[in-house]
């Protein structure tokens, strides 16, 4: 019987050896597939043993093969036991061979069977992956596998990282993996690992780790504290403070990115307003719509091409300044050109064609909003750390809404149209004096303005819904910004877009969305009343008379 006992326990010590102590073996492919193959039997003895087997393995399919085994997405093949994965098509499942991703057709679902895993083999599998990403070539790799670990941190999580952070050299996840022993070692009855445990933790912004600091400073029902150590409640009180100092840091710097990805916004749809109502004097209500106009083109563009999203936007940005600068040139020349000289008449004709366009696009799409497809290069968050992470599709806004005002800035300032456009703005008969066409300059600079407007529909519809009343949500804000720049003026309305933007972003969180924009225009309306011309007012005698 005790013979019995020790074989027993041998057995349990060789099961809990790390599996990083098990060196990898370069076997051969054929040797490797044999394994594999194997994984349909039915004993899960035999099936852990083949498992840790395949652990050892210097071959990068096993970590693809053992993820989808423990996410219970490995299938058998009944009539060869031949390992397959499986998609969905139609009413049966297209299989491909685990080993080189061969297309093996289409089967019923009666044709394969499910490899099956309980419990115990999920953990062997979970452990297995995570050593395998802990021993990664790609940093960024090793970097994913620790906050997995972190974010579930167990005693056999802790050991793991503690037995990986010798060989470690990256510095980030070396970082990364003190913080996950030290959120185990804080619970440890050892005085002076515990202070380490903490001194660590003050570093981290993790939010395990300032829970972990909160714990050591609970109080129980009677206002007694439940750690006895003053000095340890003391070093968690400083980590606490350091965490909260950085957190506010990083929180600013969120909150001006944010700040300057409306701004962005803000600057696509006023740069063409200010470009008309600076030359031509028209108060363009329908601005807005023209946006609209814009982001349904990337709606249409996307419905057209829905297996290529990721090419869809470089199709819909020149398709989108071109329908709706086409738009705001039958609006000029149908309505606007009639009424140069009444702004407050412009002002209700181009409310009325606002409505019209609302109206169409319900017609047309329905009431309903629509959905636009993010590109895959678009989507996601660039990760700094557990506190800031900035996305993508905000961060392309900012880069192209700056290209397309220094491509109109260029365009004004070095092309004959730019010159026209400038001498019409500043003095109009003189313009017409010279020989300068002011009805066609007017025209194709409405155009312009419709056109970057729909620019800044396809920048809007990836990051909010498109629907009818998309335009009316910014016309408002599009007009602040132009007023408090300085109609006409580009440089200008980029200032007061950003500061605008970014004033708005920090008044929210203390005030709420609508008083903050409350307060903004309030002080816009104060700003005025000293500068009514804005903070860079456009020169020229027709601006002085």
């Amino acid at each position: 019987m005790s013979k019995i006992l020790i074989t027993m326990f041998c057995l349990l010590l060789v099961s809990l050896v790390p599996m990083q102590a098990m060196p990898e073996t370069d076997l051969t492919a054929d040797e490797f597939a044999e394994l594999v193959s194997q994984l349909h039997v039915k004993s899960y003895k035999e099936k852990e043993a083949i498992i840790k087997k395949i652990a050892t393995i210097k071959d990068p399919r096993k970590v693809p093969i053992l993820q989808r085994m423990q996410d219970g997405e490995l299938f058998y093949r009944n009539a060869d036991k031949k390992i397959v994965f499986r998609e969905a098509s139609a009413e049966q499942y297209r299989i491909t061979d685990v080993l080189n991703n061969e297309d093996l057709g289409l089967v019923d679902a009666g044709d394969i069977k499910k490899v099956k895993i309980n419990n115990k083999l999920r953990r062997v599998i979970r452990g297995i992956i995570a050593r395998l990403r802990l021993q990664d070539e790609d940093a960024g790799v090793r970097l994913t596998a620790v906050n997995n670990i972190v974010k579930n941190i167990n005693a056999s999580g802790a050991a793991l990282l503690h037995d990986s952070l010798p060989e470690e050299q990256d510095e980030d996840v070396r970082e990364a993996m003190k913080t996950g022993v030290a959120l185990m070692d804080v619970l440890s009855e050892d005085r002076p690992v515990r202070i380490a445990a903490i001194m660590i933790l003050g570093e981290s912004v993790l939010p395990a780790a300032r829970s972990r600091l909160e714990d050591i400073l609970e109080k129980d029902d009677a206002g007694d504290y439940v750690e006895a150590d003053a000095e340890l409640r003391q070093l968690a009180r400083k980590g606490l403070d350091k965490i909260e100092s950085r957190l506010n840091v990083y929180q600013f710097f969120e909150t001006a990115f944010f700040g300057l990805s409306l701004g962005s916004v803000l600057l696509l749809i006023a740069v063409g307003l200010a470009i008309t109502f600076g030359v031509m004097g028209v108060i363009n209500m329908a601005h807005g719509e023209l946006m609209m106009i814009g982001a349904y083109t990337t709606y249409v563009v996307q419905l057209m091409m829905p297996n290529h999203i990721d090419y869809s936007l470089f199709v819909a940005i020149p398709l989108a300044f071109v329908v709706a600068g086409l738009f705001g040139i039958a609006i000029e020349r149908s309505v606007i050109r009639f009424l140069y000289g009444r702004p407050l008449e412009t002002l209700l004709a181009t409310f009325g064609i606002s409505l019209i366009l609302q109206q169409m696009v319900r017609s047309i799409f329905s009431p309903l909003n629509r959905s636009v497809a993010t590109p895959e290069w678009m989507s996601g968050s660039f990760e700094i750390n557990a506190a800031l992470s900035l996305t993508y599709n905000r961060f392309y806004v900012i880069i192209f809404s700056l290209l397309v005002f220094f491509f109109l800035l260029a365009l004004l300032k070095k092309t004959s149209l730019g010159l026209q456009v400038r001498a019409v703005s500043q003095n109009r008969p003189m313009a017409k004096a010279m020989g300068v066409r002011s009805e066609w300059v007017d025209a194709l600079t409405f155009g312009l303005g419709s056109g970057i407007a729909g620019v800044a529909g396809v920048a809007l519809s990836q990051l909010t819904n498109v629907g009818p009343n998309l335009g009316q949500t910014y016309i408002i804000d599009s007009f602040m910004v132009v007023v408090f720049g300085g109609v006409g003026n580009l440089w200008g309305t980029l200032v007061s877009a950003m500061s605008l933007g970014v004033f708005n972003k920090f008044l929210e969180p203390s005030t709420g969305a609508v008083l903050a924009k409350i307060l903004v225009l309030v002080l816009i309306i104060l700003f005025i009343q000293k500068r009514p011309r804005g903070m860079f007012p456009q020169k020229g005698r027709a601006v002085e008379n």
